[in-house]
C-alpha cells in the first residue's frame, strides 16, 4: 500500500495495523495540534521568550535528552488514529486541547532547559538538585508534599530534578493561573519564584541551541502499527485490566454470563458462597494491615492494588469455590508478592522487560 492510497477515513483496522508508521499520511499542519502549538508559542511570546521549540510527530511524547525539539505522538494527528490508540491502549495520552497543552508546556520546559543549559547553572542545581541524578524505574512520591507543584497526574514533579523543574516551568507558563496565590504557604512557591526570575533573565535572548535532532520522528519509523502496539502493550502490561487474570483464576472460579445471572437470581439459596469481591471487601482491612506490617509499604498503595483486584474479579464474575480461609491465604500471598516486586523494582510483576 503506497502513501497516496492510504485513506485514514475509510481504511479498515486490519489494513491500518499493517501500515508502517512512516507511511501514515499525517502532519501537525492543518490539524488541531497546529492550534495547540501556536497557543504554546503565543504564551511564550507573552512572557518575552523568543525561543519556540520545534514540534514534530513521534512515537510518543518526548523531548530527547540534550535536544530542543518536542515530539508529539503521531496518533493525535488524526481522529482514526486516536480511536485506534484508545481501543488498543484504553486511552490516548494528550487527547483534547486541555491535556495536550499540559503536556506541551511540560515538554517545553525540557526544551528550554537544554536550549539554554539551564540545568547546568549552579543556582538551578541549588534549587532543584543535580540533573545528573539517575532516572529510576519508578519513584516514591509523597502525595501531601507541598515542596513540589502539581501539574501532570502522578505527582510527576517528584520523579527527578529535571521533572521538578519542567513541572514548575509548566505551572508558571499555564494561562490564567495565579501561582502566587495558589501555592501560597507552599515551599514550591520558592521554586516558582526562582523560575520566574530565571525566565526573566533570558527574555529576548536567543538560545545556545535553537535546533536539534528530531529523534524517533514518525517519518523514519518502519515499524507497523500492529508491532508498535504489541511492543507498547508489553511495556505497559500491568496497567491493563487483565494483568491479574491468570493468578485470580488460580484463587477464584469465574462464572459464565449465564451462570452468573443464575447465581445472582438464586443468591438466597447460596448465602454461604461469597463472590470474590465480597471476600476481598470483607477482609481488606486485615490484608492491608498484615502486608503493611510485613513489607513496610504504604497502606494506600496496598489498598489501591486490592481495589483493582476486586474490580477485576467482579468483571470476571468470580466466586469463592474453595474454603474461604484458603482463598484468603492465597490472595494475601499474591498481593504480598506484588507489593514486594513493587518495592524492589517499581513494577508489580518485577523487573520490567524492555522491548
Amino acid at each position: 500500500m503506497t502513501l497516496k492510497h492510504i485513506d485514514l477515513e475509510h481504511i479498515s483496522e486490519e489494513q491500518l495495523l499493517s501500515t508502517r508508521m512512516k507511511d501514515l499520511p499525517i502532519a501537525i499542519e492543518g490539524t488541531w495540534l497546529e492550534e495547540c502549538v501556536k497557543q504554546l508559542y503565543a504564551k511564550l511570546d507573552s512572557k518575552g521568550l523568543v525561543f519556540h521549540p520545534e514540534c514534530y510527530l513521534a512515537d510518543e511524547w518526548l523531548t530527547p535528552e540534550g535536544e530542543v525539539a518536542i515530539g508529539i505522538p503521531f496518533y493525535l494527528a488524526h481522529p482514526a488514529l486516536i480511536r485506534l490508540e484508545r481501543r488498543m491502549m484504553l486511552e490516548a495520552e494528550g487527547e483534547g486541547k486541555l491535556w495536550c497543552m499540559q503536556l506541551l508546556r511540560h515538554e517545553a520546559g525540557h526544551a528550554f532547559s537544554y536550549a539554554y543549559d539551564l540545568h547546568k547553572k549552579p543556582e538551578w542545581q541549588k534549587v532543584f538538585g543535580s540533573s545528573q541524578e539517575e532516572y529510576g524505574s519508578t519513584y516514591r512520591f509523597k502525595p501531601y508534599s507541598k515542596s513540589y507543584v502539581r501539574h501532570l497526574d502522578g505527582f510527576y514533579a517528584q520523579y527527578h530534578p529535571d521533572e521538578d523543574f519542567v513541572e514548575t516551568f509548566a505551572v508558571w507558563l499555564t494561562p490564567g493561573i495565579d501561582w502566587q496565590k495558589k501555592y501560597q504557604g507552599w515551599k514550591a512557591l520558592d521554586k516558582l519564584r526562582f523560575v520566574d526570575g530565571l525566565m526573566s533573565s533570558i527574555k529576548g535572548v536567543r538560545p545556545l541551541k535553537e535546533r536539534g535532532k528530531r529523534l524517533w520522528h514518525h517519518k523514519h519509523l518502519t515499524i507497523t502499527l500492529d508491532n508498535y502496539y504489541k511492543k507498547k502493550y508489553q511495556h505497559e502490561q500491568e496497567e491493563f485490566p487483565d494483568f491479574h487474570d491468570v493468578q485470580l483464576a488460580k484463587i477464584f472460579t469465574a462464572l459464565t454470563e449465564q451462570e452468573w445471572l443464575a447465581f445472582k437470581k438464586d443468591r438466597h439459596k447460596n448465602k454461604e458462597i461469597m463472590t470474590a469481591q465480597e471476600l476481598i471487601r470483607k477482609y481488606s482491612k486485615n490484608v492491608i494491615n498484615s502486608i503493611d506490617r510485613c513489607t513496610g509499604e504504604r497502606k494506600y498503595i496496598i489498598s489501591d492494588l486490592l481495589k483493582n483486584i476486586a474490580l477485576r474479579a467482579k468483571q470476571l464474575h468470580m466466586i469463592v469455590s474453595q474454603p474461604q480461609a484458603v482463598a484468603l491465604m492465597q490472595l494475601s500471598i499474591y498481593v504480598t508478592s506484588l507489593t514486594m516486586n513493587y518495592i524492589h523494582t517499581g513494577w508489580l510483576r518485577g523487573t520490567r522487560k524492555r522491548s
